[in-house]
């Protein structure tokens, strides 16, 4: 086969046993990635101002994302005692960490002919 390391089998026991399926499960779902990349972008967000930007995304939707994300350790949630209710969310150093990464995936989907208006999210940052 075209591209495989000879003497190298992936997923022997199954993909779920894989550092491949535990790195997706950490960025998959409806709104995990666009949380990242606006976080990313625009730093430090309140929720309500993370549901507006990213529109349509449900309640439920973006609660999960985010109650993952700072499972976890992707992004931290910071909780201030007053009323109303504040919290704020921003990326962890691990969660910045992942950027380089998702950096790379525009990279190749711009690259690869995919219609990505923009190079990369350094692009998008500056």
């Amino acid at each position: 086969m075209a591209g495989a390391k000879e003497g190298v089998v992936f997923a022997r026991n199954g993909i779920e046993n894989t550092g491949f399926a535990y790195a997706f499960s950490l960025i998959e779902g409806k709104c995990k990635l666009p949380v990242l990349f606006c976080l990313y972008l625009d730093g430090t967000t309140r929720y309500n101002e993370l549901k507006r930007k990213l529109a349509p995304a449900t309640y439920k939707s973006l609660t999960s994302a985010l109650r993952g994300l700072v499972a976890d350790g992707i992004v931290e949630r910071v909780e201030y005692p007053q009323v109303p209710p504040k919290a704020e969310y921003s990326l962890t150093e691990r969660g910045m960490s992942l950027m380089p990464v998702l950096d790379e995936l525009c990279l190749w989907l711009c690259n690869n002919g995919y219609g990505i208006h923009t190079a990369s999210l350094a692009a998008e940052g500056e």
